[in-house]
């Protein structure tokens, strides 16, 4: 069996330049007038160039925007859940004509990320889109606030990428496109891939969910994300780090590839599920797994939101289906993790798992039960922790 295609039908559609075309396009652009981007932005700008956003050609337009808040789908018809947009305050917009070429600038080093030939601006309501994305305007959402900072003006255009952020430099073999993952699910003799979706370390829960799609896929992707997180998650790197530990000690071989990508959380819950889901399926993975909370914050969404929403969209919106699980937990009557679909016991029976309540025995150097996370990742927790500690 072959790969899902990439999202819409086509090839992925990779915006990143590369040989004499980058280096003319480089050249040109640092004579351009130049806008800053937001972290967000630059990661959905890292996105187009690796292909993960195909077949986007860049930022969208007022059309795309108010079809993506009201309907999921762009002016064309292709499904998309959540705008991706680029923002300017009044003063830079006023500056920037219709037909003119921008160049893109890294907020963290002021290099040049791309160019964009600027075909629209304008105005959004911004409590709509966040009514629509977020299902609130609170700005205590981290999403809401991202929203509400952000430009008063929208500029829409094609982009030519020209940079990859340092993302491969700092991560390295970690760091794949969906070309590379592509390629190593070919080269494994996979076609069927449920993508886990991480920006934490995996706990008991999380293995749980993983080995339930390795029974019924070839392998899974554990897709860890590498843009900004909100204060208190655990960095990249020992995500990873604790992440290679599990899989070592406790999978089986060659079922389990890591990788990270570029984006920012945008704690959007379901519809951020539907995006992880379409992107994934750039990436080459035929289902997504979804737990509790998929891609929540606070309590903005209840547990299973992201599940039932994937009832709600065409039917061939997406090649990449949801592999849809309920809460794990460690039941001490049944020995072992479960769900409530197979475990007939009582809360009192049951040590209920999440990332939320790690954190909060690991910062406070509290004992951690063996049924809630593997020794090798909690050492490797345990030291990252102590480092703060000594760091303070």
């Amino acid at each position: 069996m072959a790969l899902v295609d990439p999202h819409g039908g086509g090839a992925l559609r990779p915006l990143l330049l590369e040989g004499e075309a980058l280096g003319v396009e480089r050249r040109r652009a640092a004579s351009l007038k130049r806008l800053p981007v937001s972290s967000r932005e630059k990661g959905d700008l890292l996105m187009l160039g690796i292909g993960g956003f195909t077949p986007l050609e860049g930022f969208m337009t007022q059309a795309d925007w108010q079809g993506v808040c009201d309907r999921m789908a762009t002016a064309s018809g292709l499904f998309w859940p959540i705008p991706i947009t680029l923002s300017a305050d009044a003063a830079r917009a006023a500056a920037i004509a219709i037909g003119d070429d921008i160049a893109l600038v890294d907020p963290d080093d002021d290099s040049i990320l791309a160019t964009l030939r600027v075909s629209e601006k304008y105005a959004i309501d911004k409590a709509h889109e966040c009514t629509s994305i977020f299902k609130t305007t609170d700005t205590a959402h981290p999403g809401v606030a991202l929203v509400m900072a952000q430009g008063e003006v929208n500029l829409a255009g094609a982009v030519k990428v020209l940079s990859t952020g340092g993302y491969p430099e700092k991560y390295g073999d970690l760091y794949k496109t969906p070309t590379q993952t592509r390629a190593l699910f070919e080269s494994l003799g996979w076609s069927r891939i449920a993508a886990f979706q991480t920006r934490n370390p995996m706990h008991r829960s999380h293995e749980y969910l993983a080995k339930i799609a390795i029974e019924v896929c070839d392998g899974v992707l554990v897709h860890s994300l590498l843009g900004a997180l909100k204060p208190g998650d655990i960095p990249a790197e020992v995500r990873t780090e604790a992440i290679g530990a599990l899989t070592a000690h406790y999978f089986v071989g060659k079922t389990v590839v890591q990788a990270g990508y570029p984006l920012d959380m945008r704690y959007a819950g379901p519809r951020e599920a539907l995006l992880h889901a379409l992107f994934r399926q750039n990436y080459g993975c035929s289902h997504q797994i979804l737990g509790r909370d998929h891609a929540g914050v606070g309590s903005y969404y209840g547990p299973f939101d992201a599940h039932h929403i994937f009832d709600t969209i065409p039917k061939d919106a997406l090649q990449t289906q949801p592999l849809r699980i309920g809460i794990a937990f460690w039941c001490y009557r049944c020995g072992g993790m479960a769900t409530g679909r197979t475990c007939p016991h009582d809360d009192a029976d049951r040590l209920q798992v999440s990332g939320t309540q790690l954190r909060k025995w690991l910062s406070e150097g509290s004992e951690v039960p063996p049924e809630f996370s593997r020794p090798e990742v909690l050492e490797i927790l345990r030291a990252y922790y102590t480092s703060l500690d000594a760091s303070s």
